[in-house]
């Protein structure tokens, strides 16, 4: 997982998707459809297993995967009509894990989507200014969980709405 501490000294971590449920993604993902490993030609897709981007020849896949059912499930509760599934890349085979160094995926516009315990979406902020990253990520987590309602947060990409990585109340 990857950590990153305010001035603060709140610690927020980035949580990969869990390894568990990675070997469920590998045999059905979340819409019922078996992985279809490929050789990344190019390489840069975000892998959700380590946190990074793939890197040019590396065997991965794209599997749906519902996130904030699979905490819900953990957790007891029904999150409704806010159970989404979408798009994530990750490595075909086991992995390392992820660095535990800096924001992932840096570089790019994201959003900060906030859930309540209930798994239900409080409201969310884009996290703007590439160049300064981590600044706006410790205001927008910050921000977050100055609210007492929220339980997790997920980090999303603008371009697509795809999730990229969860971050939980410390």
């Amino acid at each position: 997982m990857t950590t990153h501490t305010t001035m603060d000294a709140t610690t927020y971590t980035a949580r990969p998707i869990d390894p568990a449920v990675l070997k469920d993604l590998r045999t059905a993902d979340d819409a019922d459809r078996p992985m279809v490993p490929f050789a990344d030609e190019e390489g840069g897709a975000p892998l959700r297993c380590c946190l990074r981007r793939s890197e040019p020849g590396e065997r991965i896949s794209l599997v749906s995967y519902a996130p904030l059912r699979r905490w819900a499930a953990g957790t007891g509760v029904d999150p409704g009509a806010y159970d989404e599934q979408g798009p994530v890349f990750i490595h075909a085979d086991d992995c390392p894990g992820p660095d535990l160094r800096g924001h992932p995926f840096p570089g790019a516009h994201r959003t900060v989507r906030r859930y309540s315990a209930e798994g239900h979406i409080l409201g969310g902020r884009l996290v703007g200014n590439p160049e300064a990253l981590d600044a706006a990520f410790d205001k927008a987590f910050a921000e977050a969980f100055a609210d007492q309602e929220v339980a997790l947060v997920h980090v999303r990409a603008v371009e697509y709405g795809c999730f990229l990585y969860e971050v939980r109340r410390a």
